[in-house]
């Protein structure tokens, strides 16, 4: 089954992705998304690519994933932890802090809360987005020190590694597309 992943701002899609539903079982939501699936990004009206949700007006144009992604989203949860692979190769765990999920029949919705941590196989970490959570926080999008606590937390117990790591992809799965009704909100 397919699912379109969204992250919603006043009203409208801002983020979209196509992913297929690999498991679903009580609060847990696996999510695959092949390399060179859709994803449909916020532009403004110059062809610029926008980061934070605010006031711009944005069309959605689609660019294609550069990854392979597998998604643990436990709903209710503050973060969600994707496993990417390149070439078929795992290349690292990517923790996406987030909130209010809302499962609908075609689709998971959520607030992105634009910090993430990206962690190496060798179990290497850094931090992506900090720029993006500041300027989030002062928009009145997030808040900053809610996400850092749960940074914080998720450092402390590791979600990592999740027992995914050798996940393969049924070949005959075709690519996800976005179902139908993946832009009424």
């Amino acid at each position: 089954m397919n699912i379109a992943l969204r992250e919603l701002w006043r009203g409208r899609v801002w983020r979209v992705s196509a992913c297929r539903v690999v498991e679903e079982r009580g609060d847990l939501l696996v999510l695959w998304h092949p390399e060179e699936a859709v994803v449909l990004r916020p532009f403004d009206g110059d062809g610029v690519e926008l980061r934070i949700p605010g006031e711009d007006a944005w069309r959605l144009e689609s660019r294609p994933s550069q990854h392979a992604a597998l998604g643990l989203v436990r709903l209710g949860g503050r973060f969600s932890v994707w496993h990417h692979w390149r070439g078929g190769r795992f290349r690292n765990w990517y923790v996406n802090f987030e909130r209010d999920h809302v499962r609908t029949p075609v689709s998971l919705d959520l607030v992105d809360e634009k910090l993430d941590l990206v962690v190496e196989p060798d179990g290497r970490r850094r931090w992506k987005d900090e720029d993006e959570l500041e300027l989030a926080a002062r928009a009145g999008y997030v808040d900053a020190a809610a996400v850092r606590a749960e940074a914080a937390r998720v450092l402390a117990d590791p979600p990592w590694p999740t027992g995914w790591e050798d996940f393969r992809a049924d070949p005959a799965w075709p690519k996800p597309e976005l179902p139908a009704g993946w832009d009424e909100v």
